[in-house]
């Protein structure tokens, strides 16, 4: 990418990395931000394959798959590269185009993809199958070496996942829960909510719906020991000899400069930015 900017005059190449940065940044947490600084760059040089590449990905995380496949086009237009193969036949997918998406799985360019490249298409394949209502076909499309090997690759818990989640939609369920507990163990970085996946098959429920009466209790409580704490004082105010009297304030005191040092409040604070 540094490159591809350098191909620009300086400041102009500045703005446009300061925007790729935020895209790259936001994408994951907040997708419609990213989308926004994509924007940005795409106005400031949308003659880049790494600015298209970029609002490539930013309308893709927020499905505006028309958007998103017309960005890859161009990209690859401009790099004459594969790589987003697997990524456009996504697309076509989101746009409702299943069968599109097959014809790609098919096409040349799969063969020249990376190991990666080529387990992303099969997932994508495997998805089309689904949308088509074609489980069987999903679950063999999944059945792969990479599938079977017991080493972990940055790929393996999402395949092992979707592999579990076609199983169970055939009605498959123990095997899908073997394969989900296989997608757990590969699963690092929790890139899969197989945990969850896992509990729901146990029969396990997350309760996060707080006991009203509980909270109706705690504030009753709450209400009479107040009420009994204000009763002893009106009791105490009433005994013999009691004065209530203000509390006196020390000349020395009265007359202490509210600027001296040791005064001051410390404050505490600060913000800093941040990064379908």
């Amino acid at each position: 990418m540094r490159q591809e900017l350098m191909s620009l005059p300086k400041t102009l190449a500045e703005d446009v990395a300061r925007n790729l940065v935020m895209v790259a940044r936001l994408i994951d947490e907040d997708p419609e931000g990213a989308y926004g600084y994509s924007r940005v760059a795409l106005r400031l040089a949308s003659r880049v394959a790494a600015v298209r590449e970029a609002a490539g990905f930013a309308a893709y995380a927020t499905q505006k798959y028309a958007e998103a496949l017309a960005e890859f086009r161009a990209a690859r237009r401009m790099t004459g590269g594969v790589e987003l193969w697997p990524v456009m036949a996504d697309c076509e997918r989101g746009l409702g185009r299943p069968e599109k998406a097959l014809d790609m799985a098919g096409a040349p360019e799969v063969n020249k993809l990376d190991r990666a490249g080529q387990v992303e298409m099969r997932l994508v394949a495997a998805g089309a199958r689904r949308d088509m209502g074609q489980l069987d076909a999903a679950i063999v499309t999944l059945q792969s070496p990479e599938l079977a090997s017991h080493s972990v690759q940055p790929w393996t818990a999402r395949l092992r996942y979707a592999y579990a989640d076609a199983l169970l939609a055939a009605g498959r369920e123990d095997e899908a829960r073997e394969w989900f507990a296989k997608a757990l163990e590969s699963d690092k970085d929790g890139s899969t909510d197989a945990s969850d996946r896992l509990a729901e098959l146990d029969g396990v429920e997350f309760v996060f719906a707080f006991d009203e009466s509980a909270e109706l209790d705690e504030s009753a409580e709450l209400d009479e020991s107040v009420e009994l704490d204000e009763s002893v004082e009106l009791d105490e105010a009433d005994e013999p000899g009691r004065i209530n009297e203000a509390p006196q304030v020390d000349d020395a005191d009265a007359g202490e400069d509210p600027d001296a040092p040791g005064r001051e409040a410390r404050q505490e604070g600060g913000t800093e930015g941040d990064g379908h």
